[in-house]
């Protein structure tokens, strides 16, 4: 794991309570940066919590609990405008500021198209585009007037080859690329940067529920010959927000062990 000093960053993760989020939040937190992590389970949320404060610990050398004032829990519907503002008004009441974004929320309703409901489509644009679209309208406003700050999107293989199955969440996930590249032009002016990180079959709970016989398909088809670890994702996001990527925006970085070329 990349280590950097982020002890005057305040990092916003959605989807932080578990699989990638969760990782990327840890990794943050281990470099001493303060968290919000926004999740919709209040059980996850604490767990979470939990693990963060211990990660923060490897950088403070405190207990967690003496750290636990510089890593919070929001529970916020990314796809709600009214709870997004909410949420990130309480934030800034909290932090004073918002130095990271990293929008890792996301939901699958995978079905083939001829069978997919209006709302299975409608549920994963929700929160995987529009979800990126209210916390980046909402966190860049402070950004902006602080004239710097970062902005990671996680985006996915899919959104650039599609997927069988996937229709909603290839095109979110498309959508979300094509959101990053528009809006780094829109924020360079005021120093903001804006990237995206496209993970291939990662180990969470989202694969874990496929078929052993399917992931050894996949498993082959990649070549380095596995699946990848959160970490992976959490370290490209620790490069993405360290002054050493200050001239990189708008780039979607591709992390997959080589499945796609």
């Amino acid at each position: 794991m990349l280590k950097l000093k982020l002890s005057d960053r305040v990092a916003v993760i959605t989807g932080g309570t578990r699989g990638i989020g969760l990782g990327i939040a840890k990794a943050l937190a281990g470099c001493g940066a303060k968290i919000a992590c926004i999740g919709t389970n209040p059980e996850a949320l604490n767990s979470a919590i939990k693990e963060i404060c211990i990660a923060r610990n490897s950088f403070t050398c405190r207990l967690p609990l003496e750290i636990q004032e510089e890593v919070e829990g929001y529970i916020c519907n990314v796809s709600v405008t009214e709870e997004v503002e909410r949420t990130i008004e309480n934030i800034l009441t909290r932090f004073g500021k918002i130095d990271i974004l990293v929008n890792c929320a996301g939901i699958t309703r995978d079905v083939p198209l001829g069978a997919m409901k209006d709302d299975q489509w409608d549920d994963v644009i929700n929160v995987n585009l529009r979800g990126p679209f209210l916390m980046t309208r909402a966190c860049s406003k402070t950004m902006r007037r602080a004239k710097q700050g970062r902005i990671i999107n996680i985006t996915s293989i899919s959104g650039l080859i599609g997927n069988k199955g996937q229709a909603n969440y290839s095109a979110s996930k498309a959508g979300l690329i094509g959101f990053t590249r528009t809006v780094s032009k829109e924020l360079a002016s005021k120093n903001i940067t804006v990237n995206a990180i496209a993970p291939g079959f990662i180990e969470t709970d989202m694969t874990a529920v496929l078929p052993e016989p399917l992931k050894f398909e996949i498993k082959n088809r990649i070549p380095l010959g596995r699946f990848g670890h959160p970490e992976d994702i959490a370290n490209a996001v620790l490069y993405f927000v360290s002054d050493e990527a200050s001239f990189v925006t708008g780039q979607v970085l591709t992390i997959d062990g080589g499945m796609i070329r």
